[in-house]
């Protein structure tokens, strides 16, 4: 017989009850923020107290816990995983090459201003990675490149994360904001954009706020202009395609119009670079690249061949017929197993798990295809290529027990009902439940990492909810999804995924997730207040 879900522990009451359902969350909280403990260990803790609550306090059965947090570990390993695993290897080879550091000359000729490196790369490019890939490779990637051409381990870590907020409602060719549509039934082209009319004004104002968190002021005053203008190209586009083509799309285009703008930009003010944002070592004086045209492009290749990739496997023809190749596993003791219940739902349902084993159509996959053809290409001796691939396990030992601990213990958070308790006391807020519905979706995002697994978890409630308020059903799943972007930061999925692209030391770790706190709740702020302001100031109306 199904376990039926109870939201309410102990016959206590809802306030009493959230607070018990948030202490796998207060664990992590502590021992990274306070107690300044690796991410390894918040996340194997968590999941002990996790379990502690599952079974003592929801009565959830044992083998059904257990099944939830195998489950979860699993998506750890695949697909989270896979990809930060190809993302590494991609780069290694271009290091062991010697490619990278052409790739390393030709940006510095570009520009050897640190901050407009890290425009173009973090923001600009990772954004394409994002609405092409997602699931981690725009920070994986974007991280191993930026160490690459001279930043600190932190420092880039920190830039991709923040960077990574605007187009992850739209990331992975719009498989959140058609996700949303799915669970709540609502119309996906007004999803698309209601999504958009949250994150276009923070994609303009983006590019700014990552340079003032990281450099100040002092930092921005040299590059305002090409902060509007990528901000501007990436806002005006994603807000555009949104409304009027979908979500797919999104990201894409809004992307593509940034680099072209910052380049642009870049290229014709023709400023002096600044000393004092300049890598340590490099100097104001221009030289002239010893390099030749076809050495730059070999050199590029690899990440060439890794768009096109990218590009392929989100050609919906080509996708399907990879996915014929997927294994849909329904997960033992857990599918259809666990019985979600009202007010959560609007009727008792039964909660799927079934585990998606699509080696072929998996993101990570393309990347593995870039990183074969790339090391082909490149002449890799075939002993070269497998010493890479066993430094690489060797680098992700510690970051992969962080994302499988931390996905084990988001999926049986969810499963026993501790997710949905939190999530119906952040319903019960009534007229500030606009506000709060952003924070719904940014604490979905921080236990799961994924803006995806969010809007499927919160989707119902936010809809439901809305509806007995009188408020506007497409709006509040809108601020869910929107929300939820503010909560990468500082997933430890997400940050797990940095420190493996950077190799960061554990104490910069815990250092990593307090300065992307402080930025997190900021900013799941600002898409609160303009819930806020969308309902009760210009009283917008999607349905």
């Amino acid at each position: 017989m199904p376990w039926p879900q109870d939201y309410l522990l102990y016959h206590l009451g809802l306030g009493w009850s959230a607070a018990l359902a948030a202490l796998p969350i207060f664990t992590l909280l502590l021992l990274l923020g306070v107690l300044r403990k690796p991410s390894w260990m918040a996340g194997l803790s968590g999941l002990a107290v996790t379990f502690v609550l599952a079974i003592g306090g929801y009565h959830m059965p044992a083998l059904q816990a257990v099944s939830a947090a195998a489950h979860g570990a699993a998506f750890g390993l695949f697909p989270i995983s896979w990809i930060i695993f190809w993302a590494i290897a991609l780069f290694r080879i271009t290091e062991s090459t010697g490619k990278f550091e052409i790739i390393k000359d030709s940006v510095s000729r570009l520009t050897p201003d640190l901050r407009l490196q890290a425009l173009l790369i973090a923001f600009a490019f990772g954004a394409f990675l994002e609405g092409a890939a997602g699931f981690g490779a725009p920070v994986a990637i974007a991280a191993t490149m930026l160490t690459g051409l001279g930043f600190s381990a932190f420092t880039a870590a920190a830039i991709c994360l923040l960077a990574n907020t605007g187009p992850v409602a739209f990331g992975s060719i719009g498989i959140p904001v058609v996700t949303l549509a799915g669970i709540t039934g609502l119309p996906l082209d007004k999803l698309s954009g209601a999504v958009g009319s949250f994150c276009a004004p923070v994609s303009f104002i983006l590019p700014a706020y990552l340079i003032l968190a990281m450099w100040g002021r002092a930092g921005f005053a040299g590059v305002w202009l090409p902060c509007l203008a990528g901000g501007a190209a990436f806002a005006s586009v994603q807000w555009s395609v949104s409304h009027y083509i979908g979500p797919q799309l999104t990201d894409i285009l809004a992307s593509l119009t940034a680099i072209v703008a910052l380049v642009a930009v870049i290229r014709l003010r023709r400023q002096e670079p600044d000393a004092n944002y300049l890598h340590p070592g490099d100097t104001t004086e221009t030289t002239t690249s010893g390099y030749t045209a076809t050495q730059i492009f070999v050199a590029w290749m690899p990440y060439g061949l890794l768009v096109l990739c990218v590009l392929l496997w989100g050609y919906q023809p080509f996708q399907k017929l990879l996915n014929r190749g997927s294994i849909l596993i329904p997960w033992p003791y857990l599918h259809n197993m666990v019985l979600r219940m009202p007010p959560l739902v609007a009727k008792a349902a039964p909660y799927p798990a079934v585990f998606n084993l699509n080696w072929f159509s998996a993101s990570g996959t393309s990347c593995m295809t870039a990183t074969v053809l790339a090391a082909l290409l490149l002449r890799v001796r075939p002993m070269e290529f497998l010493r890479i691939l066993i430094s690489v396990v060797r680098t992700l030992a510690l970051p992969t027990v962080t994302v499988t601990s931390v996905l084990a213990m988001a999926f049986l958070m969810n499963y026993c009902g501790a997710t949905a308790t939190l999530g119906l006391a952040f319903a019960a807020t009534g007229v500030l439940f606009p506000f709060f519905s952003a924070l719904l979706g940014w604490l979905g995002v921080f236990l799961t990492g994924s803006d995806t697994s969010a809007n499927a978890l919160f989707g119902s409630l936010q809809e439901v909810t809305a509806n007995r308020l009188g408020l506007d059903a497409v709006l509040m799943a809108a601020a869910n999804s929107a929300g939820g972007v503010m909560g990468k930061m500082i997933s430890l999925q997400t940050i797990a995924v940095a420190a493996a692209a950077t190799n960061m030391s554990l104490h910069d770790q815990s250092k990593l997730f307090r300065f992307t706190l402080r930025h997190s709740v900021f900013l799941a702020a600002v898409i609160g207040l303009l819930a806020v302001v969308y309902v009760y100031v210009f009283h917008v109306r999607w349905l």
